[in-house]
């Protein structure tokens, strides 16, 4: 008789779960997005009602993919050759050219940037400055440089006018 811990089948099914814990996962290195500043109002933003079902399955896979790396490991990668543009780019404070404008509730200190989405499209908003990241805000938690706080969607690239597109 074969004894139970022994069984193939019981084996085989719990082969199948993974053994990664919050310690010894890559969670600490994915990026975050945040949307608490999302700002649908101006008139080039796009809101989530003006996205077609499509089009918002396709944001939604961006940003899932988006997720699985640092914001550093963004900023490095390139879309298409070598002297394409970047995926994630810092524009440090917000652009002096732009048909958008800095909406009251997001901060002044803030460092501005954009993730590319699909052909003009790009996704608009800010990072905490590095010098910032690890001292304690006013909720005396820490500063967090690996999340990506969305203020526009930006359909058609109107946000940073001298871009080359």
């Amino acid at each position: 008789m074969t004894p139970r811990n022994n069984n193939p089948r019981k084996l085989s099914f719990l082969d199948g779960f993974r053994d990664i814990t919050l310690s010894t996962g890559d969670i600490k290195t994915r990026c975050r997005f945040n949307f608490s500043y999302f700002d649908d109002t101006q008139e080039f933003g796009a809101g989530l009602d003006d996205m077609s079902a499509g089009e918002l399955r396709s944001l939604f896979e961006k940003l899932r993919c988006y997720s699985i790396s640092s914001l550093n490991f963004w900023r490095g990668e390139r879309c298409g050759g070598s002297r394409s543009l970047r995926v994630l780019a810092d524009y440090g404070s917000f652009p002096d050219r732009s048909k958008f404008h800095h909406p009251k509730f997001v901060p002044i200190d803030v460092r501005w940037g954009r993730f590319r989405m699909e052909n003009l499209s790009r996704l608009i908003g800010f990072t905490v400055p590095a010098s910032l990241c690890g001292n304690a805000g006013k909720e005396g938690m820490d500063f967090d440089m690996n999340t990506f706080y969305v203020v526009f969607i930006d359909r058609e690239h109107k946000f940073y006018l001298t871009e080359t597109k």
